[in-house]
């Protein structure tokens, strides 16, 4: 299997596996940078749950299909203008999850309160529930994403970028992980929020290649078990 072909199949199993666990609906994409003017990305009329790599294609940054049986999702611009902004991303997640989606919806800021949690805080929030369908939008996420790994959309959903697809499936899950821990606690009280000190302790300790790939390991056996 070639290079190019094992980032397809990694690709198309991230996003089954976001599928599975309630990240990722009909409508979510993700991709990997394929040098400064490619990308990797799913075809956007193909069902997550059942991508392969034959579902992946090759695009340039302005959406014109290189390699592939199909067309990119629409908002192909939010990856692009992502890669453009930020040379050190190699790969980009936008999912619709529920638990983030609904502090947006409420004007709640996603809080500090889960150790995995925190390597996402603070977490910008685009000020629009509008798709990311043109370059200007995909340069208005661009900006407000900023140098973080993660942001928010205000009623839509999140975007998740790392070095490869193993950092930003795992942050995509770890985004939606704190926040519903975050929604639940607020029921029943107001939650705990990490001090800086303890921030900063468990990003250093958190922020790891090895727990990444523990991660990812994690919910690959559960897509395999069917659980």
């Amino acid at each position: 299997m070639s290079e190019t072909e094992d980032k397809k199949a990694r690709l198309a199993l991230a996003l089954r596996m976001l599928e599975r666990a309630g990240i990722v609906d009909h409508n979510g994409h993700a991709s990997i940078r394929l040098g400064d003017d490619r990308m990797l990305i799913n075809i956007g009329a193909r069902p997550r749950c059942r991508l392969t790599a034959a579902d992946i294609c090759t695009i340039d940054l302005d959406g014109a299909v290189i390699e592939g049986d199909g067309k990119p999702p629409l908002e192909f611009h939010l990856h692009a203008g992502i890669y453009r902004a930020r040379p050190d991303v190699g790969a980009v997640v936008h999912a619709h999850p529920r638990w983030s989606t609904y502090l947006t919806m409420t004007g709640h800021d996603y809080a500090p309160v889960y150790a995995q949690g925190v390597l996402v805080y603070p977490m910008p929030v685009l000020d629009t529930p509008d798709s990311i369908n043109s370059p200007e939008m995909a340069a208005r996420m661009a900006d407000v994403l900023g140098n973080r790994p993660a942001a928010l959309m205000k009623a839509h959903g999140s975007v998740a970028v790392g070095t490869d697809i193993t950092e930003a499936f795992v942050l995509a899950t770890y985004i939606e992980e704190s926040a519903e821990r975050q929604v639940r606690a607020m029921q029943i009280g107001t939650p705990y929020r990490f001090s800086e000190d303890e921030i900063a302790a468990c990003t250093q300790k958190l922020r790891s290649p090895a727990l990444f790939a523990k991660t990812w390991d994690h919910f690959q056996a559960k897509l395999e078990d069917g659980s």
